[in-house]
């Protein structure tokens, strides 16, 4: 069924995934097991995915049947409410058997919280209740040659009594498998919304062209809109965030930190492999295994410290936004989050591309050969980290330590 979903989504005509009843997880240990399962079955043709970039559809199917797509929805709508170290740490699983894997319900995380942030209570109980049902929510928010990642082209008008809304998407991770499309446009006040439009909708295309080097599974590639019809009941204010102190930015980037760690943690996993079992020493050496090299040992006890490290700040962020979370947020309090989160993201980042390239100058040319494809970790380091720079993230740490300069508030902080 998956395979006859993927190709009816290549066609003109749109159509909905299969909508499979999910489970609902009660506790975070039970989230956790699901993200174990998920990267067992995950980890054994990861490799081959990649290589002839083959979608994810079963995996992203037992991702919704398990109920890991609802672990973030409030208790009070039927949800476990999982904590944010949970979170992070059930992306990281996922992420260290198949980044790409990890990234597709990335955005539904980011957005299931916006829907808590700032929809009405009925918007939330029809949002809620279809996501703990099996829906997944894809993204539609960036655009190409705009300004910048904020600058939005695609309107939301006034057509007689309907509501209409028109553009181009593209970075749209978890589009092609989603139900909803959550797309961001700007209404006829010029002010930046978030319609969830149904798949299936007459004027919507879902074009499975991501072409990127990394990451190539994730399908993250353009949504079309040409006038489709919206209901003004799903269409969210999402202007407000901007309004009020908010952790929107900080639960974004603590999943993006999340798969960063993944990736990293399976590149040192694959590295002490390939020296262990496959990789000869270096003649000066005067070993009979490379993994005997005191250089060799060396540096893989520093890849080792710095993934603790990078493991410790991102749990470190999961507390902090606990902590925030559960009282009335203020700009302090938001600043702290963002802060937390951004000192385990820049480390995490430069850890997996750390990671992913000294796997080969340590385990030598063999580990090139294309039938291991172990690049297949860096690629996927060097385009999931392109999604925001750290040298801001430095920046807004540095300004915010040294001057009390609160960050910016957007979904990059």
């Amino acid at each position: 069924m998956s395979n006859l979903a993927n190709a009816h989504l290549q066609s003109d005509l749109d159509v909905a995934p299969l909508l499979l009843a999910a489970h609902i997880l009660r506790t975070d240990n039970e989230a956790l097991q699901a993200a174990r399962d998920l990267a067992g079955a995950a980890r054994e043709h990861a490799a081959k995915r990649d290589q002839q970039r083959k979608l994810p559809w079963s995996l992203i199917e037992q991702f919704t049947r398990s109920g890991l797509g609802s672990i973030s929805i409030p208790r009070e709508f039927g949800g476990p409410q999982v904590s944010f170290v949970t979170l992070a740490e059930v992306f990281a699983i996922i992420s260290a058997a198949d980044p790409a894997l990890g990234q597709i319900p990335q955005n539904q995380v980011g957005i299931l919280n916006l829907i808590s942030s700032t929809a009405t209570p009925s918007q939330k109980e029809q949002l809620f209740s279809s996501v703990l049902q099996g829906w997944r929510i894809g993204n539609a928010g960036p655009e190409r040659g705009s300004k910048n990642t904020l600058d939005l082209k695609a309107r939301i008008t006034a057509d007689e009594d309907d509501l209409v809304i028109s553009g181009q998407k593209f970075y749209s991770t978890g589009a092609l498998f989603a139900h909803w499309i959550a797309v961001k446009a700007l209404n006829d006040d010029g002010k930046p919304v978030m319609a969830f439009v149904r798949r299936g909708t007459p004027g919507l295309r879902v074009v499975d062209d991501w072409s990127g080097f990394g990451q190539r599974t994730t399908a993250s590639g353009t949504v079309l809109l040409n006038n489709v019809r919206i209901d003004d009941e799903l269409v969210i204010d999402s202007w407000r965030l901007s309004e009020v102190p908010n952790i929107q930015g900080s639960v974004s980037q603590l999943i993006q930190a999340a798969i960063d760690l993944g990736i990293a943690r399976e590149a040192i996993t694959d590295a002490i492999s390939f020296v262990r079992e496959r990789s000869r020493p270096w003649i000066d050496a005067n070993v009979e295994r490379n993994s005997d090299d005191p250089y060799v040992i060396a540096d893989i006890g520093k890849l080792k410290i710095e993934l603790h490290a990078a493991e410790a700040l991102l749990r470190k962020a999961g507390r902090v936004l606990d902590e925030v979370s559960a009282a009335p947020i203020d700009a302090q309090a938001a600043a702290r989050a963002s802060i937390a989160v951004a000192e385990a993201k820049v480390l995490s980042t430069e850890l997996s591309l750390l990671a992913s390239e000294k796997l080969f100058e340590l385990a030598g040319s063999s580990a090139s050969l294309a039938r291991y494809n172990l690049d297949r970790h860096w690629r996927n380091a060097r385009v999931h980290t392109l999604h925001d720079p750290v040298r801001w993230k430095y920046h807004a740490i540095g300004t915010y330590r040294l001057n009390g300069t609160l960050p910016a508030r957007h979904s990059w902080i």
